[in-house]
């Protein structure tokens, strides 16, 4: 049974949400807050949405570049569990008033064609699951105040997961390199961050061999049909109503979003 003081946790980030009002980092009120911990607080917050009627479409994994894991001062990847709410169309608009401190990162995702289910998946048996690659957009947003997390509160927080902007093209696996796919993100026309493929642990689709064992190891299977965030290939950008942002991808296409007021 989930520790009292976890439930306690969940409870607070749950009034975070809907109070639009941050708390302090979990690990400076908790001794011995760990990774182990932090992730059945994220059960726990999943299992309380799914109750509630969400769904689970798929999965996020984060802090998989240099860049993202040196902006927030972590040093290993993470995951979190993708809502059915979660998801923006391309070329949309995103109510930012439900929001803490939101940002934007551009990311690679992948369809799975196909149950996968760890541990010990290689890269080929999980290439083979793919049906299709689809450039994206991740609404990043914390309940800890400014920002101020270790990995452990990051991952009590859902991975600090916000929203999700899947592009309208769709690619096979096949017709890519992906660590040499090249993206730029721009706001408002101007460029704000630039990366490559490799940059998400060599090969964007390493995070999903990653993400498969390390929830094989669980008992999960990640399902055909749910979507999987590979990880920023930049550093985060922060976003304001009035903002129009836009990551294209060399071969895989482009995504956009707007920002505005509201909670609609």
């Amino acid at each position: 049974m989930i520790n009292k003081d976890w439930i306690k946790i969940a409870d607070s980030l749950m009034d975070a949400s809907r109070d639009c009002s941050p708390i302090p980092p979990i690990s400076e009120s908790y001794d011995n807050f760990d990774v182990t911990d932090a992730y059945e607080i994220q059960l726990e917050l999943a299992r309380r949405r799914i109750k509630d009627g969400a769904i689970v479409k798929g999965h996020k994994v984060g802090l998989t570049s240099e860049a993202m894991r040196l902006q927030l001062g972590v040093n290993e990847p993470d995951y979190g569990h993708l809502f059915d709410d979660m998801f923006y169309p391309d070329n949309g608009t995103v109510p930012l008033g439900k929001f803490l401190q939101p940002r934007v990162e551009p990311e690679i995702a992948f369809i799975l064609g196909e149950d996968l289910r760890g541990p010990g998946l290689s890269l080929a048996v999980v290439a083979g699951a793919i049906e299709s690659v689809v450039p994206a957009l991740e609404l990043i947003d914390s309940r800890i105040r400014d920002w101020k997390i270790t990995l452990a509160d990051t991952i009590a927080d859902n991975a600090s997961s916000g929203g999700v902007v899947i592009g309208s093209s769709r690619s096979k696996l096949d017709d890519y390199d992906l660590p040499n796919v090249e993206c730029s993100m721009s706001k408002r026309g101007e460029v704000v961050a630039s990366g490559i493929g490799a940059d998400v642990l060599g090969n964007p689709l390493e995070a999903v061999v990653w993400l498969a064992n390390v929830l094989g190891q669980m008992g999960t299977t990640l399902k055909a049909g749910e979507v999987i965030l590979a990880g920023s290939l930049t550093a985060s950008v922060s976003v304001e109503p009035g903002d129009f942002v836009e990551a294209a991808f060399s071969g895989l296409g482009s995504v956009s979003i707007n920002f505005a007021k509201g909670e609609a």
